[in-house]
């Protein structure tokens, strides 16, 4: 099969079954943007089985590792020696997806298997692969993929087989660029680069047209939170999260929550870790709509990241005009509706005299409601950084967190069961209350 064929299989997936599934829905948990108040998101957020359980993110492991093989046979194809030798530009694109891919796997579980991988019917018990390992081929994807993205291609652009650019190459570097400032910043408690992060960044999105952002048409495609919530019903208007809106008079807390459907006009927030569990009863996110999109890379990410790093070089000027960029973008979102304008009356009411008494603290919880909730994941690497960093900015509520905060997701069963290299790494599952992964100050 042609490689440009495949390859929109591999966006797909990556946008709904990697990014767009469990990793996310169990983020969304842990990091307070809903609370869980059935079931398996219920058992998540109270801290029983779900967090240690191999099941959990079984099926986000399972799709992660089929999504990266399908890219590596795309770049097998397109690269010297293969039957499309020369498809520099679908080449590059397989490049940044498997570097997007890899890097969720390894940010939410640490070591994982890597090099011995993706070999079916010849390893068939890969070693896990150290993190600072895995995080030199993710930034060689990237620097690989612009290089053949500048390259001359005979072969015909992808056009509307990419469902995310279009085939538009110079998107795709911005891309590639924008997830250089996320890695390079993710690796920060490790090694500050915080110049870096900038000089990424802005070779990045300079807009939100620009963003790697995954759509759904409503009809035969459905946005995901929207589709769990149909499907399942496990989530409720998390307390926590509209503490802090309500805090600064944010004009998204009347934006993000809605009354549970066909039970009245009054919002129910859910209290994080203390919630009964029950339907029907706490509100529910108002953002979860069935076209909502997918965030590979959000243009507010891209401005965060400035202003994270410009304050911490304490080039404030430059921190307050990324940071300011960065609420509209947010505030604009197709799923929020609220106008520049509002962001506007919002940054000068509001924000700017918080950052002028704490930027780092500022830009760092303006980040973390700006990712409510389809970027969920950023949020909990954005957490866990922190901490590891010492910058304990962002207050969580769940009263279990003292003792059993996930600092990490468990391997899935599907390896647990049958690679005894898995199955030691996992032990009884409860590592994941102890052991940060290795960027986050931990070993693996």
């Amino acid at each position: 099969m042609l490689s440009r064929l495949i390859i929109t299989d591999a966006m797909t997936s990556s946008a709904f079954n990697v990014i767009g599934n469990d990793f996310s829905f169990y983020a969304s948990v842990y990091i307070e943007h809903n609370a869980g108040t059935w079931n398996q998101f219920y058992n998540a957020d109270i801290r029983a089985a779900e967090p240690t359980s191999s099941s959990t993110y079984n099926n986000s492991w399972v799709a992660t590792y089929q999504t990266l093989y399908t890219l590596k046979v795309i770049i097998e194809k397109c690269s010297e020696g293969g039957s499309e030798e020369g498809n520099y530009h679908t080449l590059g694109i397989a490049q940044i997806l498997s570097a997007f891919n890899l890097a969720t796997l390894t940010d939410v579980m640490g070591d994982v298997p890597w090099s011995e991988a993706l070999q079916p019917g010849v390893i068939f018990t890969p070693v896990l692969d150290k993190q600072t390992d895995i995080y030199e081929d993710i930034f060689k994807f990237l620097d690989d993929a612009i290089v053949n993205l500048d390259k001359e291609s005979i072969f015909p652009s992808l056009g509307t087989q990419d469902l995310i650019y279009g085939g538009d190459t110079e998107l795709w570097k911005k891309f590639a660029y924008g997830l250089k400032a996320r890695y390079t910043m993710r690796l920060s408690h490790k090694t500050p680069s915080y110049a870096d992060v900038i000089t990424f960044a802005n070779q990045s999105f300079t807009s939100s047209d620009e963003q790697a952002q995954f759509n759904y048409n409503g009809t035969t495609s459905q946005s995901p939170f929207y589709s769990m919530f149909q499907d399942r019903d496990y989530y409720g208007a998390s307390q926590s999260l509209h503490d802090k809106l309500a805090e600064r008079n944010d004009p998204r807390d009347d934006v993000f929550f809605m009354p549970y459907p066909e039970t009245g006009s009054d919002l129910v927030f859910a209290p994080n870790g203390t919630a009964n569990q029950v339907q029907g009863l706490y509100s529910i996110s108002a953002i979860s709509t069935i076209t909502a999109p997918t965030y590979l890379l959000s243009y507010h990410e891209i401005e965060f990241l400035k202003a994270e790093a410009n304050a911490r070089l304490n080039s404030l000027p430059a921190a307050e005009e990324a940071l300011e960029k960065a609420v509209a973008a947010a505030f604009q979102k197709v799923n929020i509706g609220l106008t520049a304008d509002d962001a506007s009356d919002y940054f000068d009411n509001e924000v700017l005299s918080r950052f002028n008494s704490d930027p780092l603290a500022e830009i760092m919880i303006q980040k973390y409601i700006a990712f409510f909730e389809e970027e969920a994941v950023e949020a909990y690497n954005d957490y866990r950084r922190l901490k590891a960093m010492g910058d304990n900015v962002i207050t969580l509520a769940n009263p279990n967190n003292p003792t059993k905060f996930p600092l990490r997701f468990t391997y899935g069963t599907s390896d647990v069961t049958t690679n005894v290299n898995v199955r030691g790494a996992y032990g009884d599952g409860t590592y994941v209350y102890t052991e940060n992964v290795w960027w986050a100050g931990g070993t693996r």
